[in-house]
Parts: structure tokens; C-alpha cells; sequence
């Protein structure tokens, strides 16, 4: 009896989860297609490849809303148990307050590893596809940037010439050992410029100890500045949003090609925080089910919803800004981007504890 009653908490608990994923998908769906037609109305394509791409971006968004798929998932089933009176025939079988929460929190917590083990990859692999196909039809091509084992390299194009920069190394908003080559309009090479280093945190970057060769009439003529600026549409921001995109990148790429990656130019600081995100995804989910528990299951008796569903939407907004404010503090180096992926779970299981303990004895 103890297995058939387990097999019907994880059958309606399910259930309830493909609902809410569906619900998610659709509006999802309906509002980044408005996005995608805005991208293309000038453009002479189909509906066909809006309606596509977006159906295959939606589902990596929904494993980045998954903590609140499961929080929601879960606070629907659980009340229609109570309201149904099944949750009081569970607990005439055995069931308490807390082994109902423990199977469906350890339900969500295997859930979350299926899903970075078997979905990821594949939800990887579309927004690749989605990236480049979108890269195919940006009218920035002109502009290009690549970081490589050889440093970074960007080629822009300005008003009325051309630049072509490399650079050694970058770390954080500073570029060493950096070369500028100035074009004109029929890329012809009017100006070369070395410098040691330049602090890219603006559009204007200040290069020093400068070296520069002017080209006139194939006379060079060399120069030497202390300290020197120049106007570039990037910045340490923008080329570093170029190469955040981890949303490309599935957990098994992370785990097996991590050292390839950081050689292939990309961050590690970034690196650790998309993998450590990920690594904390099962404990998130196993951590909104007992908050999503907590607020269901302290009484037996039934309840208007509408009540249930205003404190649940405001719980999803409260954790959705912690979650914000925890990356934000990671980022301003007030703690590690690793330990930032960890904090809101160590909150919520702190309160989440504590919360439990007192379900469980009603």
C-alpha cells in the first residue's frame, strides 16, 4: 500500500510539473516570438524561422526558471492535496507532513540532475543554433571580436576608416601588450600604435607608454606618449558579453572541456560561476520545495487558493531578487561569482529548516 501511495504522490507531483512547464512554454513562447518578429520585420524572411528559433530558445529559459517551475509546480499540487482531503487520507496511511515533503523534495532534487545530465545537452545545442542563425542576419557583422589563445582580436569599422587591434592578454578591464592598426577607406595602413597597456572600462580607452608610427607618403614618422586615448565602440563590458553566452555551453561541455574552454579564451571566474550555477541546481530545487511545502502543508483544512497564489508569487519575486542581488555581489568582486551561485541555497535551506521542523509536527 506504502508503494502504491508513493507511485501516486510521484505520478500527480509530475503531472502537475509537465503543466506548469507547458504553461511556461507557451507564454514564453507568445512573448519572445514578438522579440523575434521585431528582429526580422525588416528583413526578407518567413514567419517560419521567428516561430522557430524561439521554440528552440524557450526551453533553455525554462531550465534558468526552473527553481520557480518547481516552486509553482509543487505549491499546486500540494494544495490541491489538501483540498481534495488526500493529504488527510495519507496521513491515516503513515504518511506524515514530513515524508510527503522529503519524497517530493528528493523527486525534485533527482529531477534537477536529469535535467543537466540529459535535457542540457540538447537545450545547449539549440540556442548554438539559435546564436548563429540570429549572427547570419545581424546587419553587425562588420564588427568583429575573438579571443583565442593568441590573445584578443577585434576589427570595427569607424566613419570613414577602418581598425584592427590585438592584444596579448586581457584581465578584468585591462588589455597588455596591445597593437592598433588604423586603416583608411581603402584599407591602407595610416597609423600604427603599441602600447604596454589600456584600461578598457569605458568606450575611451587610455593606453600607455605609447608608441606611434604615422604613415605619409610611405615616410613613417615615430612618436613617443606617456599616456593616450582612443575612441572604440567596445568596452570591457560589451566584449565580455560576447563570450558570457554560457547558455551555449551544456554542464557535460563545462565539466569534460573546462581547461579547453579557459584556453580557448573564456573567463574562468565566468567559468566557475556557470558551473557552480549549475552544480547548485538540484539543491535550489530540492530547497523551493520546502519552501513551496512550508506554506502549504501547516494546516489540513481547506483554503481559498487566490491567497496562496499572492504569497507564492511574491516568494518567487523575493527569491528571484536575492538570486539577482547574490550575482550582483559577485560581481563586484564583494564575493567570489562562485560563491555567489551558492547563497541564495544556503538562505533558503536555512529558513527552509527551520520551517520543516515545525510542519512536521502538525
Amino acid at each position: 500500500m506504502i508503494k502504491v501511495l508513493s507511485q501516486y504522490l510521484l505520478y500527480g507531483y509530475f503531472k502537475t510539473i509537465f503543466k506548469v512547464i507547458l504553461i511556461f512554454y507557451c507564454f514564453g513562447l507568445i512573448l519572445n516570438l514578438f522579440e523575434e518578429i521585431e528582429f526580422f520585420k525588416n528583413l526578407n524572411v518567413t514567419l517560419f524561422i521567428p516561430i522557430t528559433l524561439t521554440a528552440l530558445f524557450i526551453p533553455s529559459l525554462i531550465i534558468k526558471m526552473l527553481p520557480f517551475v518547481i516552486f509553482i509546480s509543487s505549491l499546486w499540487f500540494l494544495l490541491n492535496l489538501r483540498n481534495s482531503k488526500d493529504l488527510l487520507t495519507l496521513k491515516v496511511f503513515g504518511f506524515s507532513n514530513f515524508k510527503i515533503f522529503f519524497i517530493l523534495a528528493l523527486t525534485s532534487f533527482i529531477f534537477g540532475w536529469m535535467i543537466l545530465f540529459t535535457i542540457n545537452p540538447f537545450t545547449s545545442t539549440m540556442v548554438k543554433y539559435y546564436e548563429q542563425t540570429k549572427s547570419e542576419y545581424s546587419k553587425d557583422v562588420d564588427h568583429l571580436v575573438s579571443i583565442n589563445k593568441n590573445g584578443l582580436w577585434i576589427k570595427e569599422n569607424l566613419n570613414t576608416e577602418h581598425r584592427i587591434i590585438s592584444a596579448d592578454e586581457i584581465k578584468k578591464n585591462m588589455l597588455e601588450n596591445i597593437t592598433i592598426f588604423d586603416l583608411n577607406k581603402d584599407y591602407n595602413l595610416t597609423q600604427k600604435i603599441f602600447s604596454k597597456t589600456a584600461d578598457i572600462s569605458k568606450n575611451k580607452w587610455e593606453l600607455k607608454e605609447v608608441v606611434i608610427i604615422k604613415f605619409d607618403n610611405g615616410v613613417a614618422q615615430e612618436s613617443y606618449k606617456e599616456n593616450y586615448s582612443i575612441t572604440s565602440k567596445y568596452d570591457d563590458e560589451k566584449i565580455n558579453s560576447l563570450f558570457r553566452n554560457f547558455d551555449t555551453m551544456s554542464f557535460l561541455d563545462l565539466v569534460l572541456n573546462y581547461q579547453d574552454l579557459q584556453n580557448q579564451g573564456y573567463n574562468k571566474a565566468y567559468l566557475d560561476q556557470n558551473l557552480n550555477s549549475m552544480l547548485s541546481l538540484p539543491f535550489f530545487l530540492f530547497m523551493m520545495t520546502a519552501l513551496a511545502s512550508i506554506l502549504t502543508m501547516n494546516t489540513l483544512k481547506q483554503s481559498n487558493n487566490f491567497t496562496y497564489i499572492v504569497v507564492g508569487l511574491i516568494a518567487c519575486v523575493a527569491v528571484y531578487y536575492f538570486k539577482d542581488l547574490s550575482l550582483a555581489l559577485g560581481k563586484t568582486d564583494r564575493v567570489s561569482l562562485s560563491l555567489s551561485a551558492w547563497i541564495p541555497v544556503a538562505v533558503i535551506g536555512l529558513f527552509s529548516s527551520i520551517g520543516i521542523l515545525q510542519i512536521n509536527e502538525k
